[in-house]
């Protein structure tokens, strides 16, 4: 009789798992939600929170509503490995993530050997995409793309100067940094210096010292805003009048309060800003109303999310196969961020960069402005 009762439960139990499954998306989104690149983790978890939130509010995913999972990598690859290895074990078959290139790439590879499908907002580095993998794509471009904007404006606009190119060795800072000295070079000037950082350096006094001695003028910085709001300030400091030019790893108003009045005139590409998209207007008033300025990558996660979702609906299906089959061959995909089509690599097909210019608002706060 016990034995039959056991049995009775255990059927009991499998069949309410197997029931909340059926009744749940499960969702991961991966990022740094805590360390010294946490500002990013804030902007893929908040738009992907906040899309999770309005899809299920509409219903859901073919009926289904999203159950939405936190992983933080610290911008760590090894950390970014656990949290993908977890995500599979959790069940997750949709990610939207992850930040940095060097963190999205093999985390990538854990995700496509076990049947999971991954948008990233951020990560730019072409060599994502260029790997062959069925389960990746990104609602943002890349860094040859963006280095080409980069080194044709410092060609067209600083030939007379003395560049210097500088990166932080991630796959993220030294392939932009490449690009954007490759673009350069094509269109007929030279750097006169090119060295790297490491991650987590505090003083660039060594490096500064060789900028003075190589006469720059123009330093492009190929990284993220910690070491970027560093390096201005001491440049500042330390006397060395040269202007700034960064990409989007730089995205984000922290990079003023690290580099102080060092920040002014900085040179910065990125997209155009999705928050001026009349389509995105009361999006953006939501993410305010709570508290949280949808900067950056916010809305390219949460346009990461809408594509997931539209895209399991046009499939009829949640097998992430047939969504990222259904990804490339049923866009263009309407996005809080624009139309986004995709090739067979998982590249969007509308690529733009634009210059932006770091300088004084109306408030009297520094962040950027489109040029």
């Amino acid at each position: 009789m016990r034995k039959a009762l056991l049995s009775a439960v255990a059927v009991a139990a499998v069949m309410a798992f197997s029931g909340s499954a059926w009744a749940d998306v499960l969702m991961g989104v991966a990022g740094p939600i805590t360390g010294p690149n946490a500002a990013f983790g804030a902007q893929l978890q908040k738009g992907a929170e906040q899309a999770v939130a309005d899809i299920n509010a509409a219903g859901g995913i073919n009926g289904e509503k999203i159950v939405l999972s936190i992983g933080d990598d610290v911008s760590d690859p090894k950390q970014g490995i656990s949290v993908a290895n977890k995500f599979v074990a959790d069940g997750v078959k949709f990610v939207v993530g992850h930040f940095n290139s060097g963190v999205t790439i093999p985390a990538s590879d854990v995700y496509a050997e076990n049947g999971v499908l991954v948008i990233t907002p951020a990560a730019t580095n072409p060599q994502l995409t260029e790997r062959g993998l069925w389960n990746v794509f990104r609602t943002c471009g890349r860094d040859d793309q963006q280095g080409g904007v980069a080194g044709g404006y410092l060609a067209a606009n600083f030939k007379d100067g003395k560049v210097a190119v500088i990166h932080d060795k991630t796959p993220y800072g030294q392939g932009l940094a490449d690009e954007t000295k490759k673009a350069m070079n094509k269109d007929g000037m030279q750097e006169v210096l090119y060295e790297g950082i490491n991650v987590g350096d505090k003083d660039f006094s060594a490096l500064i010292a060789k900028m003075k001695q190589a006469g720059v003028t123009m330093v492009y910085y190929g990284g993220l805003h910690t070491e970027a709001g560093l390096l201005m300030r001491q440049m500042a400091d330390q006397g060395l009048k040269a202007g700034f030019m960064s990409g989007d790893g730089i995205v984000s108003n922290e990079l003023a309060s690290i580099a102080g009045d060092a920040v002014n005139g900085t040179l910065m590409t990125f997209a155009p800003d999705p928050r001026k998209n009349p389509a995105a207007k009361e999006l953006v008033e939501k993410f305010r109303a709570n508290g949280f300025e949808p900067e950056a990558y916010t809305l390219y996660a949460y346009a990461a999310t809408q594509i997931i979702a539209e895209a399991a609906k046009k499939a009829g299906s949640l097998d992430p196969q047939k969504v990222a089959e259904t990804i490339k061959s049923s866009g263009p995909w309407a996005t809080a961020i624009g139309d986004i089509g995709y090739n067979e690599k998982g590249d969007i097909t509308r690529p733009d960069y634009v210059m932006y210019q770091w300088k004084k608002g109306d408030d009297g706060k520094y962040t950027y402005f489109e040029k």
